[in-house]
């Protein structure tokens, strides 16, 4: 699906969100109140203008105090990996966006990412995985680092990287495995009406983070789970 018609189907009744050089910002009618929408589109890269723009819309949603739903859509390439980005501190701004995300859930915004595109690295952490859950169309490319890259930084042969990939898709790209690791917890039909399924999804959030749950519950990441309750358990003893 494209963003016009995902937000169609979001929002039949019409909406007043725009999308300005691939950022999207604004809002539509969603239920007895407003759903704010921000994200990327058109597989832009994230760079440091894009994410204080994005923050900075995220940051207005929370100030308006209506603890209203933000629907984060994503279709962005990687972080913009520009001279100028990296010198003006493009890491912080992404961990900006990401912890203003953050707020706005903790400020009582239900946080719902979509991503129906692609998605790698740096923006994909700082949007996407920012939010409570994640939800997905199918077609999505997510991933958080392509295995090319992989083999850049491991300097293993790309085909030994292909191989253990099939097995193990918490260190695999591709929306699949980011099921299996529990990084998107449900995919949508794009056949039915989003604003059912986005309501769905709203209602059945849980109060904390449970992606280490559910990639031990289908198998993408058996010992999160476990790793992350030990430490929890030493540091209630600490």
């Amino acid at each position: 699906m494209t963003l016009a018609e995902i937000l169609a189907s979001l929002f039949p009744q019409g909406h007043a969100v725009a999308v300005r050089e691939g950022l999207v910002t604004g809002t539509g009618p969603f239920g007895d109140g407003p759903m704010h929408v921000v994200g990327i589109d058109g597989d832009t890269p994230l760079g440091v203008d894009g994410a204080l723009v994005l923050s900075r819309a995220v940051l207005n949603a929370v100030r308006t105090g209506d603890r209203a739903p933000i629907l984060v859509a994503v279709d962005s390439d990687s972080q913009r990996m520009s001279r100028r980005d990296e010198l003006l501190g493009l890491n912080e701004c992404l961990a900006h966006l990401a912890k203003a995300l953050l707020l706005a859930d903790r400020s009582g915004h239900p946080t719902i990412g979509l991503i129906y595109g692609h998605s790698a690295a740096g923006a994909f952490i700082a949007t996407a995985l920012a939010t409570r859950v994640l939800a997905a169309l199918p077609g999505a490319n997510p991933s958080v680092m392509d295995l090319p890259s992989v083999a850049r930084v491991t300097k293993l042969p790309l085909d030994t990287l292909e191989e253990m990939a099939k097995s193990t898709p918490v260190f695999a790209p591709g929306l699949d495995n980011m099921v299996a690791a529990g990084a998107v917890h449900v995919v949508l039909d794009q056949d039915r009406p989003l604003g059912g399924q986005i309501r769905a999804v709203i209602d059945t959030m849980e109060a904390e983070d449970v992606r280490d749950r559910l990639g031990a519950e289908r198998g993408g990441r058996p010992v999160a789970h476990t790793v992350a309750a030990a430490v929890a358990d030493q540091a209630r003893l600490g």
